[in-house]
């Protein structure tokens, strides 16, 4: 059976300072509109290569079942695993405070201006923007399933299986999820044991 990832080494890069992680994920957060998935992959993974890209995979996978929103869940655990509570708070902090700030500015801009229709061509030029950079990440970090345990063709049914069950069928996410997140589970540790 495999052991669970471990912390980084120590001579892999790493936020230096407590300044460093809230300024980093400052930045992250300003970056990141309609979608962060493509941003924290490059600038966690490729900029500042504090994980690998299996690290990344396996760390958004728990980002994404955890409560709450999956890049805030991501910053509480890389917060965590460098500098423990503390960093875990500077992290959220970091993400949170100043895109809080500059969407309640946004909220009041967009109520004054909610009517004007080049305000709603620029809401929808920036959700296909969205949509493009979240394609192109998982395309990105689609090499990475050439090491995941499952086989190919069983990630590709079940990622097809969730993509048939929430958009086409409805089916809410808390059946999806146990469903085929545990059929997963299933067959990565058939996989894996010894």
């Amino acid at each position: 059976m495999s052991s669970p990832p471990s912390a980084p080494a120590p001579d892999r890069p790493r936020p230096t300072s407590l300044l460093d992680l809230f300024v980093s994920f400052t930045v992250l957060a300003l970056q990141g509109f309609g979608g962060v998935l493509a941003v924290v992959q490059r600038e966690v993974v490729e900029r500042k290569r504090w994980l690998t890209h299996e690290e990344f995979i396996e760390d958004w996978a728990v980002a994404q079942i955890m409560p709450g929103p999956n890049v805030v869940n991501l910053s509480i655990m890389l917060g965590a695993r460098w500098f423990g509570p503390v960093g875990a708070l500077t992290a959220m902090a970091g993400l949170l405070v100043l895109p809080l700030a500059l969407v309640l500015l946004l909220a009041a801009f967009h109520a004054r201006f909610a009517g004007h229709p080049a305000m709603a061509g620029a809401l929808r030029g920036m959700a296909a923007v969205s949509a493009g950079l979240i394609a192109a990440t998982g395309f990105k970090l689609s090499a990475a399933l050439a090491r995941n345990p499952i086989p190919l063709p069983w990630s590709i049914g079940l990622a097809a299986g969730a993509f048939v069950l929430l958009a086409w069928l409805r089916v809410p996410l808390v059946w999806v999820l146990p469903a085929l997140g545990g059929l997963g589970c299933v067959l990565a540790w058939r996989r894996l044991r010894p």
